[in-house]
């Protein structure tokens, strides 16, 4: 039977992927120790011999990734020396290691406009707008070459409460928002791909997002048709965004061709973002979540 380990145990995506997998039986157990301490992520390893990483440790920043901008040193100490050494020490105990990383390392180009293609898992990163999806975009190139890695690139994380951490969390409490399309990853729909993605030890890269694309707009749209009727919001435009925040932001669709084809190996569907999105607010409404 699988051992699974979570790594960055107190984190908004561990928390949800514990519950589902403790609902399921799983053996899971859970650390908080500092990814860049070799000898104690070492010692975490032997001490708990799983056969499965699940690495949702990293630092994003608080309130948001302008952190990043000011604190680059301990930005690349968890998310490019603390990722790398927790792979590779995986590596050396033969041990599957599944990184929950970014798909914001991307921004709409001439090859891929709005509503164009979307971005593949093949395509160099492009988008070097903040400090944090830089250091992304550079640790990925490196991890890729790990042959027990599997790397899943959210975006836009939506859970089916109002987490602070949530997107649709955050987008309801800006004064306003930017109107742009956008790859998002619902974690009811995603995380237990991850699941069953790590159980049968997948390896490379994959664009970890719900099908298609959908704007802010739509998307607070349907919570206030669902959730919230009284809710209202105001739009501005990237120029005017870029006046009240310090780095930028990734805007751009993934393609997601690779991911259904292996997930369909296994009958697992996901749904289309906007499908997944309704779904994701009716549920919150039946909860009773404001």
């Amino acid at each position: 039977m699988p051992r699974f380990l979570i790594w960055g145990a107190k984190g908004w995506v561990a928390g949800h992927l514990e519950k589902i997998m403790r609902s399921r039986g799983e053996d899971v157990h859970k650390t908080t120790v500092r990814m860049e301490d070799r000898e104690a992520v070492k010692m975490v390893l032997q001490r708990i011999q799983p056969t499965h990483v699940l690495n949702c440790a990293g630092c994003t920043g608080r309130p948001n990734v302008d952190w990043c901008e000011d604190n680059k040193a301990e930005t690349i100490r968890s998310n490019a020396i603390g990722t790398l050494n927790l792979t590779d020490c995986c590596l050396l105990y033969g041990i599957h290691c599944t990184v929950f990383a970014t798909g914001c390392i991307y921004h709409y180009d001439d090859t891929h406009p709005i509503g164009g293609p979307g971005f593949k898992e093949t395509d160099p990163a492009n988008f070097r707008g903040s400090f944090y999806s830089e250091i992304k975009g550079h640790v990925e190139e490196m991890m890729k070459n790990y042959t027990n890695c599997l790397i899943l690139r959210l975006r836009m994380p939506v859970s089916g409460d109002l987490h602070p951490r949530n997107f649709v969390t955050k987008i309801s409490q800006y004064d306003r928002v930017v109107d742009i399309p956008n790859s998002n990853t619902i974690l009811y729909d995603l995380l237990p791909a991850s699941i069953l993605l790590a159980k049968n030890n997948e390896t490379g890269i994959y664009n970890f997002t719900n099908p298609g694309a959908i704007s802010h707009n739509e998307v607070l749209s349907l919570f206030k048709e669902i959730v919230r009727p009284d809710f209202t919001w105001k739009n501005f435009t990237v120029e005017e965004q870029s006046k009240v925040i310090k780095a930028g932001r990734s805007n751009c669709m993934l393609d997601t061709t690779k991911l259904e084809t292996k997930l369909a190996e296994y009958g697992y569907a996901l749904p289309e973002i906007h499908i997944a999105y309704r779904q994701c607010f009716e549920r919150m409404k039946a909860a009773g979540v404001q």
